[in-house]
């Protein structure tokens, strides 16, 4: 196949979305499909052999941090020149709708894909609430084109079903379990993540530092607990927010990990604590069961997808603090986090990235199936 991707976010940017493509994109370009990757343009090499084509990014008034290409008819002359057989539009809400609206116009087989709830997030940034409805029509109009329309889990699938996208289905999820595993465990890294305290119950959490990853919530257990170390992996525009919040914790921000120092932060903790109960999925909870984790996480639709409470990991209630606490006595029990460490190390074993790119690629001859038969 020709396979066309246009996508918010790519390399070298880090995230859940920027894992899921270049995974697939590997897998693609290696079972000799060709790959067109257009993103905004940040200086990004190929990985795998693919084609990338940049679009120049903005700065955006309200998320500074990072950069963003807006929507932009050169995309559809891209996508001509290459012909592709399936689009794959990625999260189409700026640059993405370029391509989603290109394959249209094209009469070109159409993949959308749902990645970042981003309805959810603007209730967290409240001087932005006021544009939610208008989100929700942008992703309606958007998703209507597509032949398939893609979500990461199941809980998102009811959501965008309730909202009136149509065509929906799940993806397969993946993590690498070469990547992270527990040999990586390293007293060295425990030393440096405590801040000094190895004997406390180290905590770690990974990803992107904004405000709708609610890490600021966990907080108040710090004020409660003197046997817990916190550290917070990682770089983002709430970042600053977060440090003055933290101060006088102990808590250590490392900045942004990455290879084989990133698994080692994973593999040298005790748990990987999880308070978002406003991601899509949360790639990275699987990152941390592979790194032989137990995964203490907020109670949410995509999270108990994931997480088998007790058995897998440990979910408790947010916003409530006891039920935070008490999952964390449990990681006092030996032989329960021996199981729980088990357990995870098996069930992220069931999910390697080659079967869920082989997934997508299912998903694209979906498209083109059904796009022939309209």
């Amino acid at each position: 196949m020709r396979i066309a991707i246009v996508t918010e976010t790519y390399l070298p940017s880090v995230d859940g979305v920027v894992t899921r493509l270049t995974h697939a994109v590997e897998r693609f370009c290696a079972l000799g499909h060709e790959v067109m990757v257009i993103a905004p343009d940040l200086g990004a090499e190929p990985c795998a052999g693919e084609r990338i084509v940049g679009v120049r990014p903005w700065t955006l008034p309200f998320y500074k941090h990072r950069r963003f290409t807006l929507p932009s008819p050169r995309v559809d002359g891209i996508i001509r020149g290459f012909a592709p057989d399936v689009v794959h539009a990625a999260q189409p809400i700026l640059l993405a709708s370029s391509g989603a609206y290109a394959a249209h116009r094209q009469r070109l087989p159409l993949v959308a894909s749902y990645h970042t709830h981003i309805p959810r997030y603007l209730d967290l940034y409240p001087a932005w609430r006021w544009g939610k409805s208008a989100v929700w029509w942008q992703i309606r109009r958007n998703h209507a084109l597509a032949d398939v329309n893609l979500v990461t889990s199941e809980t998102m699938r009811a959501e965008l079903g309730q909202q009136g996208l149509q065509n929906l289905h799940t993806l397969r999820r993946g993590v690498d379990t070469e990547r992270y595993h527990p040999r990586f465990a390293s007293a060295e890294m425990r030393e440096r993540l405590t801040g000094g305290r190895p004997d406390k119950k180290l905590l770690v959490f990974v990803g992107r530092l904004a405000a709708e990853k609610e890490i600021q919530t966990l907080r108040p257990m710090l004020d409660r607990r003197d046997d817990v170390a916190l550290a917070i992996v990682g770089d983002g525009p709430y970042r600053p927010e977060l440090e003055e919040a933290f101060a006088g914790t102990g808590t250590v921000f490392p900045g942004f990990l990455r290879g084989e120092e990133l698994a080692t932060a994973f593999a040298s903790a005790d748990a990987f604590v999880f308070p978002s109960v406003t991601e899509t999925l949360g790639l990275v909870i699987l990152e941390g069961m592979a790194s032989g984790l137990p995964v203490v996480a907020a109670r949410s639709g995509p999270t108990g997808e994931q997480i088998a409470d007790g058995a897998t990991g440990l979910l408790y209630d947010a916003g409530d603090e006891a039920s935070l606490d008490r999952q964390i006595d449990r990681l006092g029990d030996p032989e329960l986090v021996e199981r729980i460490r088990r357990s995870a190390r098996r069930e992220a074993e069931k999910l390697s990235w080659e079967s869920a790119s082989d997934d997508l690629l299912r998903y694209y001859e979906m498209a083109i199936d059904t796009h022939r038969s309209r």
